[in-house]
């Protein structure tokens, strides 16, 4: 099992930017670490012979119960957690995530896997940090994705 906390290398993560036919974007309130409790896009980690792509289908199905194509990449970034213990740093946390774009192709979106609870949220809903306390990286992938759902006839905004 790959150790998440405190890991030895980086670990690669796959997310998913779920756009439906009303131009509303998919959020997850985490239910484990790192930011449990934080909204956030659904995703996971990459599991070993499996492509990005096989891996964003798995990770919307286990959290969401969607099952979703992979349109095109949105973001490919780094997400580092350090943290400070008797005056030595480590790093809690390091991953290498691939955002997606995805359209859904069935299902109906509930908590499960990893998600505490599920929400359907429009463009000023999600910009919105009363309602959504995203963190700004999330916020920023999920406009840019969601503006390359608009420019592939993805959702109806």
């Amino acid at each position: 099992m790959t150790e998440r906390e405190f890991p030895q290398v980086p670990l690669v993560g796959v997310g998913g930017v779920v756009v439906d036919g009303a131009g509303r974007v998919l959020l997850i309130r985490r239910g484990k670490e790192p930011m449990k409790g934080h909204w956030s896009i659904p995703g996971g980690l990459v599991e070993l012979g499996e492509t990005l792509e096989q891996a964003v289908v798995r990770e919307m199905a286990e959290e969401t119960g969607l099952t979703v194509e992979p349109v095109v990449l949105a973001e490919l970034l780094d997400r580092i957690y350090r943290e400070t213990h008797d005056g030595l740093e480590r790093v809690r946390y390091h991953y290498v995530l691939a955002d997606y774009v995805c359209r859904v192709l069935s299902g109906e979106a509930a908590a499960n896997s990893d998600a505490a609870e599920v929400a359907w949220a429009t463009r000023a809903e999600w910009h919105d940090t009363n309602r959504f306390e995203l963190q700004e990286y999330t916020r920023d992938v999920i406009e840019k994705g969601w503006q390359m759902a608009r420019e592939r006839g993805i959702h109806g905004a």
